[in-house]
């Protein structure tokens, strides 16, 4: 059990003396006020965890509009969701990750014991909670979801190292030699260190939306790189996801680095994208499910958006036209900010649909 837990450090963090710092700790899956414009939405941190929770909130959003029994009214809206339904998704939301991480054969929970379940070895960093880990394996989906719904307040309540425990659990999923294999000799874990706190590799990310924890976002597999043969291929994303992925970063624009982003991703199965958006995530969605299946319904449409943070106290609408043309010449008159000129939320919404003109709807935009 302790060579267990010590490789879990490692294929986290690169090493067994790193510990999860008071932001990651503090981070659970909370939703916002019950029976309100935005009961779907959690709330997510600023820090490391963040890209987690949106993960999260995009695949609750898909269970309450297109896999919740619930009145048709109520799913459009996402508005009035009560106490039940919230955790319903959550349990849901949660187990669909941890479900793809096992290749859909079987999945893992992880709960926090009263009791030290290893004594841990000279070169283990102790942090008082990993130490206590119990491991939950399931073979039916449907087994995991009640489970996790039987112990949600494990991971929604204030305390309960929520998104630890959620990342912890997808590792455990996934098996530390199946990671080891998805990921390159570039990527040999799935958090960094960025300004004193840890990050998410786009591994992680990729982990969470598709069960593979590859490091690269295009479809397949490539033999090189900067037009140069690979030692070993990179691999990308190999299958479409339910819910999908859009990046965009000006900086990485400004310098021509910005990923290109595979259809895999780009269209999920259902028309609910978690967005990185100068490394902040956020959530693009729609509540038309023939989006993605109509080409039709790809001429003028609305995008509904949520960032996460208590300052949005609405969701934004957003309305989408990729039949009009001359988006740049008719951007809004900036005195030479990029951002107001051409804001990032929009330039992510033009990787999916190029050239679309974006109405924000009197909203003033941000992202």
């Amino acid at each position: 059990m302790v060579f267990r837990f010590q490789n879990l450090r490692k294929i986290l963090f690169g090493g067994t003396f790193h510990v999860f710092n008071y932001e990651w700790r503090k981070s659970f899956f909370q939703f916002r006020e019950l029976n309100s414009e935005l009961s779907y939405a959690l709330e997510t941190d600023r820090g490391g965890a963040g890209p987690i929770q949106m993960v999260v909130q995009a695949r609750v959003i898909k269970h309450l509009l297109f896999t919740h029994e619930s009145d048709s009214h109520r799913r459009t809206l996402l508005c009035e969701v009560g106490q039940r339904e919230q955790e319903k998704a959550l349990a849901a939301a949660l187990s669909d990750s941890l479900w793809l991480a096992g290749q859909e054969l079987s999945a893992t929970v992880t709960l926090i014991a009263k009791d030290y379940c290893i004594t841990p070895h000279l070169d283990y960093k102790l942090d008082n909670f990993t130490e206590k880990l119990q491991l939950f394996t399931f073979n039916k989906k449907e087994d995991v979801t009640k489970f996790i719904f039987d112990h949600i307040q494990s991971f929604k309540e204030e305390g309960s190292h929520g998104v630890i425990l959620f990342l912890y659990s997808l590792i455990c999923s996934r098996t530390v030699d199946r990671l080891k294999e998805d990921l390159d000799s570039n990527n040999s874990h799935l958090l960094y260190l960025s300004l004193g706190n840890f990050v998410c590799r786009q591994a992680l990310l990729n982990l969470l939306l598709t069960g593979r924890a590859t490091p690269h976002v295009f479809n397949g597999t490539a033999y090189l790189e900067d037009g140069s043969p690979v030692e070993r291929p990179l691999q990308g994303v190999m299958s479409r996801s339910d819910v999908g992925y859009l990046h965009w970063s000006r900086e990485q624009m400004e310098r021509d680095s910005l990923p290109q982003v595979g259809s895999m991703l780009k269209t999920p199965r259902f028309p609910v994208w978690v967005c990185c958006i100068n490394s902040s995530c956020s959530v693009l969605f729609s509540v038309n499910r023939s989006l993605l299946s109509d080409w039709k319904m790809e001429h003028l449409f609305d995008l509904h958006y949520y960032n996460g943070q208590s300052s949005q106290r609405t969701t934004t609408r957003l309305t989408v036209d990729t039949h009009s043309h001359h988006w740049e010449a008719a951007s809004r008159d900036s005195d030479g900010d990029p951002e107001k000129r051409f804001p990032s939320l929009e330039m992510t919404i033009r990787t999916k649909w190029d050239g679309a003109v974006i109405d924000w709807n009197s909203t003033a935009p941000f992202y």
